[in-house]
């Protein structure tokens, strides 16, 4: 078992790392970083599920009218509630008794060590995350965030998102655009921005439109190219965040994703959106609903009853919900 001068140092030095952790996570995921700004991060302090309010229907009550006549007070359905379940992800941080004790030695050496850890284990929990706000909530036996694939979904008729089962109400579907039944061909340079003003002008209601528009690389070099010099306007605030974006109409047109075989990527696999996919998103109704105790944060340390070794846990719970599909839309090739 460990020595307790060296959970001390691990244990102070998780804490001093990990308090920044989630803010870097937002700042270095774009759908993260604009709901951060949109004010639709909201911790949660707990409960059987992530209830998300939704504004699912007009009063009845409106009516036109005159003089005297008698007015229509009805009471009218207009609030609902959709359900999210909890999903939870960790990463552990090791140091055996070796490197802590014998090797390392000294309180600078053993943070020096563990502070390499940290940043790897941060990196690991952001880049699984990132993956996972993209995903159908399927992995790990349905353990994964409900990500991008399923909230905003290529088929948006089926399947029950948030308790609330698509194919009975249409106001819980998402717009969708599929380049070759929808729009008679696959995408390319040559169409590509007349497949996206379809799509947008399908989640544009009043002043409520798309700010995000996240691509994939093929469909993002697809914009890119059909853009003349003089008409590539950037995003000054994605920009300044770091991210590779464009501008279309008023959104940020945001490359999320990599295509297979990308130069470090394990096993060669695409990641971030999917491939041949672009999400175009009113942040305004999709949330990053943290468990306020579990934003990333250090479990006490556990000692192996059996090995000279220390583990300590950083751990998340939460899941990502979403308020009104209606004004949400998918770009993809099947």
């Amino acid at each position: 078992m460990t020595s307790p001068n060296l959970s001390e140092i691990v244990t102070t030095t998780l804490r001093n790392r990990t308090g920044k952790l989630a803010d870097n996570m937002t700042k270095n995921i774009a759908l993260l970083n604009r709901m951060n700004k949109r004010g639709t991060v909201k911790p949660v302090s707990g409960g059987r599920t992530i209830v998300q309010e939704l504004n699912y229907a007009d009063n009845v009550t409106y009516q036109r009218y005159s003089g005297y006549e008698v007015l229509n007070i009805s009471p009218s359905d207009v609030f609902t509630a959709a359900e999210f379940d909890w999903k939870q992800a960790a990463v552990n941080v090791t140091i055996s008794g070796l490197e802590g004790d014998v090797i390392n030695t000294g309180p600078e050496a053993i943070i020096d060590l563990l502070a390499s850890r940290i940043s790897n284990a941060e990196d690991t929990m952001r880049n699984g995350l990132w993956a996972d706000l993209y995903s159908n909530g399927t992995a790990s036996g349905g353990k994964q965030i409900g990500g991008l694939q399923l909230l905003v979904a290529d088929d948006p008729t089926t399947g029950i998102v948030g308790g609330i089962n698509r194919a009975t109400w249409d106001f819980w579907q998402n717009q969708k655009f599929q380049t070759t039944s929808d729009g008679g061909s696959a995408a390319s340079a040559a169409n590509i921005q007349g497949f996206m003003n379809s799509l947008y002008l399908k989640c544009v209601r009043g002043n409520d439109k798309p700010d995000l528009i996240l691509a994939d690389i093929n469909y993002y070099q697809f914009y890119l190219n059909s853009l003349q010099a003089i008409q590539r306007i950037t995003s000054d605030e994605m920009g300044q965040a770091g991210f590779t974006s464009l501008k279309f109409m008023d959104a940020d047109v945001v490359l999320d994703g990599f295509a297979s075989g990308a130069a470090g990527v394990a096993g060669g696999s695409a990641g971030g959106c999917p491939t041949n996919h672009m999400y175009m998103l009113n942040t305004k109704y999709i949330h990053w609903r943290p468990h306020r105790n579990r934003n990333i944060v250090p479990l006490d340390s556990v000692n192996s009853i059996n090995q000279d070794a220390m583990v300590k846990p950083i751990v998340w719970a939460g899941n990502m919900t979403l308020s009104n599909a209606f004004l949400q839309g998918v770009l993809f090739q099947s």
